[in-house]
């Protein structure tokens, strides 16, 4: 993964996610030598999306078939939150 550092994205701008991104699909800024950013294109960060909702989907599913759910009424859902808080 190409990095970049916060000072040369202020200088040089998009021109330089550009140059970094020309060999890398994603280009990690840096400020302050830590590592705080991540830029891709935005095809990998959909896929990396649709992959989260496929992974939430797939443990909703493990859970209804494990029995971990509950048939409350919204009012009954907030006070258990409310409780458990």
């Amino acid at each position: 993964m190409h990095a970049l550092t916060a000072n040369d994205l202020k200088t040089r701008g998009v021109t330089a996610v550009e140059e970094g991104m020309e060999q890398n699909e994603e280009v990690l800024i840096s400020v302050r030598g830590r590592d705080r950013y991540v830029v891709m294109v935005i095809e990998t960060y959909n896929r990396l999306r649709e992959l989260e909702l496929a992974a939430a989907v797939t443990e909703a599913k493990a859970d209804y078939a494990a029995g971990r759910y509950s048939r409350d009424s919204v009012e009954d859902h907030i006070q258990r939150i409310s409780d458990d808080l």
